[in-house]
């Protein structure tokens, strides 16, 4: 087992308190950095840095950040939410760590949609049928997962099947 215990603390963002959400740190009580390329081969494909070792994941809505020492969850319901996580990501680092010897860690992140690339796919007509403000803004929605070649009225034929290829390249989580 590489990861025994960890404490934690809930807290809200000091940039705006008002907000609903809560964050959490754990800090760990064993340094997993060892584990985190394996991880990313596990949990399939993060941003892994390799100097400081880090690796980031983005699950079911949250942003998760894997340190040596430390885990930090982004917007929480609250405490048992993040004990779910902190939990669920205990049991995934032990088990990645016992069978790491199966496992061919990841150490490159994988390629993500460019919102440049998608916005010159696009007919840039600010038409706001997409409910949208602007096209700018439908391709960063797109580069982010949440929207798609469906999504614009405007997009036909060629144009439509060209931003369809480029977004089928990537893998977006659900």
């Amino acid at each position: 087992m590489l990861l025994q215990g960890y404490s934690k603390e809930m807290f809200r963002p000091k940039c705006n308190p008002s907000f609903q959400s809560v964050h959490c740190v754990a800090r760990l009580d064993q340094d997993i950095s060892e584990v985190l390329p394996y991880l990313n081969t596990a949990l399939g494909g993060g941003d892994y840095v390799p100097s400081p070792p880090s690796l980031t994941l983005r699950v079911h809505g949250k942003l998760i950040s894997l340190h040596a020492r430390e885990i930090f969850v982004n917007a929480l319901n609250d405490e048992e939410e993040a004990e779910k996580i902190l939990g669920w990501l205990k049991k995934e680092i032990n088990d990645t760590w016992k069978h790491r010897t199966d496992i061919e860690p990841t150490y490159d992140a994988p390629e993500v949609p460019q919102m440049m690339q998608i916005l010159k796919l696009l007919p840039r007509t600010n038409c706001l049928r997409c409910g949208e403000p602007t096209c700018t803004v439908f391709a960063l929605r797109a580069a982010e997962g949440i929207k798609g070649p469906d999504d614009c009225p405007e997009l036909k034929g060629d144009e439509k099947v060209r931003l369809e290829e480029y977004l089928g390249r990537f893998r977006f989580e659900v």
